[in-house]
């Protein structure tokens, strides 16, 4: 690693329009069951669950994700319909291959700096995308967003953090923008934004946890996305990255200026 973090990043190892619908939480199973689809869905692209491999039993799957077999075989349903995945009778449910397409390439994640940088990237980024999906969604993009929310409400409730709910939530975001550039941007960058994710998760839990304060940063951008206020949806998804980074950072970002000394942490 080339620079130091202190606290959770140590830890790690580190080497590399509708009203309300906020309030539903886990009352919707089939919003629910979309919000696990996002979740299987997006491991499925950062290569969780690899191609040709064996996803977990409907059982398993319900542990993992806290919720009924109803809701979870639901989400299969749907990506079986969409050619994600297909069922071998005894066998159980497989990841089917897909061709592959050029994609934007980032390098892998390699110190601590590489985290500050995906933050600022982000922060060019997701105001951007919220700005315009507050005046482009649809009712399909608000159920999609809304399904992100109850999957990051009901961990939430359980004090966990899982950085698949959380970036299901944010693609979600980038997606209603309908404008394909941001969510393929956002999917390219899946495994670098986990990390930062992972860490600042570690840094939400204990006896003072931040998870519910970190929830309702969620839930003000999609209200702002919900109500059409766009300035809003920026401003808050501007906040949110901002003080997820700082954080993570403990207030204490790094020194990337060119043609110095290793970068040491700086208030």
């Amino acid at each position: 690693m080339s620079s130091a973090l202190p606290g959770h990043a140590q830890a790690l190892g580190l080497v590399s329009g509708r009203r309300g619908v906020a309030k539903a939480a886990i009352a919707r199973p089939a919003s629910l069951s979309d919000g696990i689809y996002d979740a299987i869905l997006t491991g499925i692209a950062n290569g969780t669950y690899p191609a040709q491999g064996r996803l977990p039993s409907e059982h398993d799957l319900a542990g993992r994700f806290q919720v009924s077999r109803p809701v979870v075989r639901a989400a299969l349903d749907r990506l079986r319909r969409e050619g994600a995945i297909v069922s071998r009778q005894g066998a159980g449910s497989f990841v089917r291959p897909r061709e592959a397409s050029p994609a934007p390439g980032f390098a892998p994640v390699e110190s601590i700096a590489d985290i500050q940088r995906c933050y600022e990237f982000r922060l060019t980024l997701e105001p951007d995308a919220a700005f315009h999906a507050a005046t482009r969604r649809d009712a399909n993009a608000l159920d999609r967003i809304a399904a992100a929310l109850d999957l990051l409400t009901l961990v939430t409730r359980q004090e966990q953090h899982r950085e698949d709910a959380d970036f299901a939530f944010h693609h979600a975001v980038a997606v209603a923008s309908n404008n394909h550039y941001y969510a393929a941007s956002l999917q390219a960058l899946q495994s670098h934004v986990a990390v930062g994710m992972k860490i600042h998760g570690l840094a939400l839990l204990g006896p003072r946890s931040g998870l519910r304060g970190v929830l309702e940063e969620h839930h003000g951008i999609f209200a702002a996305i919900r109500d059409g206020d766009a300035e809003a949806a920026r401003t808050r998804m501007a906040a949110h990255i901002g003080a997820s980074r700082d954080r993570l950072f403990e207030g204490r970002l790094l020194d990337l200026s060119m043609g110095v000394a290793p970068a040491s942490p700086r208030a």
